[in-house]
């Protein structure tokens, strides 16, 4: 539905979610894990038998993206395939079956006044992922915040409208078979934007978390102008450091790797620091490998002078998250300089040494202050379902409550209950 099809103000519709969704978090609340395994192992089947569906939902999503001219790297991340399909039907079933994190105790003691204290996993409540291109966030994020019993309000962008719909059919259909309110899970209905403001704004109170999935422009937007706490996700200025003690043999395979599996994605590397020392024996076939795969180089004076392939680099490129076949690459004299440049111009989210020095390792590891650090394989990793979340509903890059991957445990916060036998307080 958009506004061209119906009179009812954005306003209107999005105050209707949010109460909706209240009544879905209070569902989920209470809930037994049998219910949301149910409800999670019945939609990964929807998807799967749906998928043609789906997928025909995804080409006029693509058609329309092609017809406006996007970016290959936006195109990548908007496609959907069998493969693709495949990978999101596994999410949902490994999420389906993860521990359920609601009333686990966290941790217990006992006073010396008798008293017995727990300290509890309580949901959330409502979340709200305003996201962009990704049509997996959907089902991602849809899985993750039922798993840890939190309804969820997802507002993709027009670019995925179709996908992201065809998709929500299929969640419903597990919560309804589950015996769950249809608010659990809600799509926002229309692409005008005035419904992110809205949402921006809290629902009436009725929102308790937003989680931003996209490029600076919308993260700017939400945190500047959300009312309610944000999981911010910010772009990923990805570095892969390789330091004197490098094995060449692990190094090209992973920096390849971390560059070009999927370039469009946060976890891709966009910027290489090689240590001087290895100048001569690691940079050029490290380059050579890059270059093989289509990857452009844009190399500092070291670089240039080492391979006639390369283009020279400006200062905006070490700030650049290129999310296309582009990497930044430095000779740096020390591992000093290389996490100087690191913290100077990293957004935080994920960082690589390739390393056999485990000294050079441990300081890399205790002075950058990234979300995700990494040694000797692929910055790609940075993903939930690979960390074993079953799959994220972003990548936190801040400091409170949820950094790294968001997971289930992160969509959760604690209570305390306190258990006594009619003490009183002096």
């Amino acid at each position: 539905m958009s506004l061209a099809e119906t009179t009812i103000s954005t306003e209107t519709i999005m105050a209707e979610i949010g109460r909706n969704a209240r009544i879905g978090a209070k569902a989920l609340a209470i809930a037994t894990p049998e219910q949301k395994r149910t409800a999670l192992t019945t939609a990964a089947g929807a998807i799967n038998a749906h998928r043609k569906k789906i997928l025909a939902a995804n080409a006029k999503d693509m058609a329309a993206a092609e017809a406006k001219g996007i970016s290959k790297a936006f195109l990548d991340r908007l496609l959907l395939t069998d493969a693709r399909i495949d990978g999101i039907v596994e999410a949902v079933k490994t999420i389906a079956e993860l521990p359920d994190p609601v009333g686990t105790v966290i941790a217990e003691w006992d006073r010396p006044n008798g008293l017995h204290i727990e300290r509890v996993r309580t949901p959330l409540g409502v979340i709200g992922v305003i996201f962009e291109s990704r049509p997996n966030v959907t089902a991602d994020a849809g899985a993750l915040c039922i798993k840890s019993g939190n309804a969820v309000i997802l507002r993709g962008g027009s670019d995925s409208f179709h996908s992201s719909h065809a998709i929500v059919e299929c969640m419903l259909d597990g919560l309804h078979l589950a015996g769950l309110p249809v608010g659990c899970v809600q799509l926002v209905p229309t692409t005008d934007r005035a419904a992110v403001g809205e949402m921006l704004k809290g629902l009436d109170g009725n929102i308790d978390v937003i989680v931003p999935r996209g490029g600076k422009t919308l993260v700017a937007r939400v945190q500047d102008e959300a009312r309610v706490p944000v999981f911010a996700h910010l772009e990923g200025l990805v570095h892969v450091y390789v330091d004197k003690s490098a094995d060449l043999a692990k190094a090209i395979p992973v920096i390849v790797n971390a560059k070009m599996r999927r370039t469009g994605v946060c976890g891709a590397a966009e910027t290489l620091l090689v240590h001087k020392d290895v100048v001569a024996t690691h940079l050029n076939p490290i380059l050579d490998a890059l270059i093989a795969k289509g990857c452009e180089i844009r190399g500092d004076a070291v670089v240039n002078a080492n391979s006639p392939l390369t283009k020279s680099a400006t200062e905006q490129d070490w700030r650049t998250e290129y999310e296309d076949a582009i990497i930044s690459v430095k000779v740096v004299d020390s591992i000093e300089d290389a996490i100087a440049h690191i913290e100077h111009y990293s957004s935080h989210h994920t960082e690589a040494i390739i390393a056999e020095d485990p000294a050079a390792v441990e300081k890399f590891f205790n002075e950058i202050d990234s979300a995700i650090l990494v040694h000797n394989a692929s910055t790609q990793f940075a993903d939930g379902g690979e960390f074993g979340f079953g799959g994220e509903i972003g990548i936190a890059t801040g400091k409170m409550h949820a950094r790294g991957p968001v997971g289930v445990e992160q969509l959760t916060s604690f209570k305390y209950r306190v258990r006594g036998n009619g003490q009183t307080r002096p």
